[in-house]
């Protein structure tokens, strides 16, 4: 549960402050705060709007059963239920875990026009919506796994 809680950042176990799978508080902290307390991968992709490189994510294919939670911030994002493969590169879901778990923006980057997702609560650069999904919402939700952290169900849980 603390694995993006507690990142290395150059080199030092660093806590993040701003974690929590519990308060939906909007956040509003500074870059120069973020840069202290995520990795720089997860910086890079959260913050700087980065992508990842197709099918390399830890969650492409992953099939657990859980939640997945906003790595920089631990909003929760999606459940596992509505994950699907999408054969796209990276892991894709027909819709949110509630409406202001995300946020949209008009993305005009690389010379396209898209919909940027970002988390409801810290502004993280999350991937992108379309409208080609397997549902009547017609959603794919496709995300960076490096923005994503998921918690599985308890298997003692009942």
């Amino acid at each position: 549960m603390d694995a993006q809680r507690i990142q290395k950042v150059n080199g030092k176990n660093i806590v993040n402050p701003y974690y929590s799978r519990t308060d939906t508080k909007i956040l509003k902290i500074p870059e120069s705060a973020w840069k202290k307390v995520l990795n720089a991968n997860l910086y890079s992709v959260s913050r700087l709007n980065n992508t990842e490189m197709a099918f390399t994510g830890k969650y492409n294919d992953f099939e657990g059963i859980g939640t997945y939670y906003c790595g920089a911030c631990g909003n929760a994002l999606f459940k596992s239920d509505a994950k699907f493969s999408s054969t796209c590169g990276w892991p894709s879901f027909f819709e949110t875990i509630r409406p202001k778990s995300v946020i949209y923006k008009k993305d005009e980057s690389y010379d396209m026009v898209r919909t940027e997702v970002r988390c409801g609560r810290c502004d993280a650069h999350l991937g992108h919506v379309f409208d080609d999904g397997p549902t009547a919402s017609k959603k794919r939700f496709c995300m960076n796994s490096i923005s994503l952290e998921f918690e599985p169900i308890a298997k003692n849980s009942k």
